[in-house]
């Protein structure tokens, strides 16, 4: 199934080029970074024209595979058009909303493609209860802290020793004219 999906987003790659559209970005989303979906497909239209047809392109040409978008958002604006298709989400940006928005930015943890890395069996990675089975570890440790922090309570209780107490510091006076003009001779 995943090699599929990699030939679906291949194929919307293919739609983008051929309307001319302009930083082609690939993402592989890391499963452990919380991501809804698996792969990112970011490009730029140079207007709201080129924005729609790059748009209208992806939809005919992966629509022919009988892969419609699950949604499709931000056509009639042309700033920023989203293509969910559940697995990959293609962004066609225009300028202006590419550099505000940043996406490769906010999804640096996301591997880069190329194109022809797509078409490549896709590598296995590790699991997301790997990192899953660590946490509990973290919260052990913390407990074993709390647990020792008690201890040293009950243990100062049993002694009837009061914790000790801080002293207040004392307030410095303050200098007057006279004797700052004394020190300055």
């Amino acid at each position: 199934m995943s090699q599929t999906i990699r030939q679906q987003v291949a194929k919307a790659v293919i739609a983008v080029e051929s309307k001319k559209a302009e930083n082609i970005v690939i993402l592989e989303m890391d499963r452990n970074s919380g991501a809804f979906t698996d792969y990112f497909l970011v490009c730029t239209g140079a207007n709201p024209r080129q924005v729609q047809a790059i748009t209208d392109e992806v939809d005919r040409q992966l629509s022919a595979i009988g892969q419609e978008p699950n949604s499709k958002e931000g056509y009639k604006q042309a700033e920023w058009v989203l293509l969910d298709y559940v697995h990959f989400v293609v962004h066609v940006f225009s300028e202006r909303a590419r550099k505000f928005y940043d996406l490769e930015r906010l999804w640096k943890s996301a591997k880069k493609l190329k194109p022809a890395d797509l078409l490549k069996p896709e590598a296995k990675r590790p699991a997301a209860k790997a990192t899953a089975k660590k946490a509990p570890a973290k919260k052990a440790v913390k407990k074993v802290a709390a647990r020792k922090t008690t201890k040293k309570a009950a243990k100062r209780l049993a002694k009837k020793k009061p914790a000790p107490k801080r002293k207040a510091a004392a307030k410095p006076k303050p200098k007057t004219l006279k004797a700052k003009s004394k020190k300055r001779r």
